[in-house]
């Protein structure tokens, strides 16, 4: 993909892939469930795990696997409402890159006809 996933895209991302499993998931299954929508390596991946459990949005636990403890992660009430503020964000963003995209996001904004911003007349100023 040629957009950037900066941080908080991330954190949305992951926060959400933690989130359908109710009694949390360890972190090779939330590297391949997020590999689904966008490249990551597990070296990114675990910043982004530490930095949402700091923030208290992830609690940790260790559970035995196959006689090796795994550690597992599942979101708190405090990742659960940064999740559904990432959503709404989500949601306002897109439909605001959507709608330039289909022509539906109004440009002119009391801009001048002709003119940009600084009242300038050129080329490209519609």
């Amino acid at each position: 993909m040629v957009f950037n996933t900066g941080a908080a895209l991330l954190d949305a991302i992951v926060l959400a892939v933690v989130s359908k499993d109710v009694e949390g998931t360890y972190g090779y299954k939330i590297t391949q469930e997020v590999r689904q929508v966008i490249e990551l390596s597990e070296s990114t991946l675990y910043p982004v795990l530490r930095r949402l459990q700091k923030d208290e949005c992830l609690e940790v636990y260790d559970m035995e696997c196959a006689g090796r403890n795994r550690r597992y992660y599942k979101v708190t009430s405090r990742g659960w409402a940064q999740l559904r503020l990432y959503e709404s964000e989500w949601r306002r963003y897109s439909d605001k890159i959507t709608g330039l995209f289909e022509g539906r996001v109004d440009l002119s904004c009391g801009m001048n006809e002709g003119k940009d911003s600084a009242g300038r007349e050129g080329e490209g100023y519609e």
